[in-house]
């Protein structure tokens, strides 16, 4: 049943928040109103100001409020590498898990031609556009290991192979810590197709 009233549309919008339910919306709505009204002012003004002012890098497409991310605009980082990755949240991820230090370019995306999801829409052009210039010399794919991940990888690839630019795989299989009968077998089977010499 839905409440009526602000409380009621404020439930109702915490909801379309990711592994947000009724329930922990209604426990986030009641906690900002009874315990924090001024963190909730604070939290409605900083998604407004992000809404308004947060656009894309115009080089690597990852989020920012610049026309460059503060990575594409570091004149420490590697530019002739780019760690391919899908989404904006995988620059994040990979830069604070991994010593890498080159730079980035963010697809928004992976081929899904059932989707409608092909090179255009995933910005492929404007890699191209980078790779003509000879300026980059590997391409680390970092897409998710699903079928289209996989696709996408491949594609992309296959363009580096037309500009002579070296193009490499990060590895997937057992996870550290990991225990082999616990790990299904497709991974297994990813996991002993990608060993390495020790």
């Amino acid at each position: 049943m839905h409440k009526k009233g602000l409380l009621g549309q404020l439930i109702q919008n915490l909801c379309c928040l990711p592994g947000v339910g009724p329930k922990t919306a209604q426990r986030m709505a009641f906690y900002l109103l009874q315990r924090d009204r001024n963190g909730a002012r604070n939290l409605a003004e900083t998604v407004l100001q992000a809404i308004d002012k947060i656009g894309h890098c115009e080089q690597c497409r990852t989020l920012t409020e610049y026309p460059f991310c503060e990575i594409c605009a570091d004149s420490s980082r590697d530019d002739s590498l780019i760690c391919i990755v899908e989404s904006p949240a995988d620059v994040w991820i990979v830069d604070q898990a991994t010593q890498f230090k080159g730079c980035y370019f963010v697809l928004h995306g992976r081929l899904s031609p059932l989707d409608g999801i092909g090179p255009d829409e995933l910005g492929l052009d404007l890699l191209e556009q980078r790779l003509a210039t000879g300026s980059v010399k590997e391409l680390i794919l970092a897409t998710n290991s699903t079928v289209e991940g996989e696709a996408t990888a491949y594609f992309i690839g296959e363009i580096a192979k037309k500009y002579q630019v070296q193009a490499s795989r990060i590895a997937h299989g057992v996870p550290m810590g990991g225990e082999l009968e616990f790990i299904d077998s497709g991974t297994l089977s990813h996991a002993f197709k990608g060993r390495k010499e020790i």
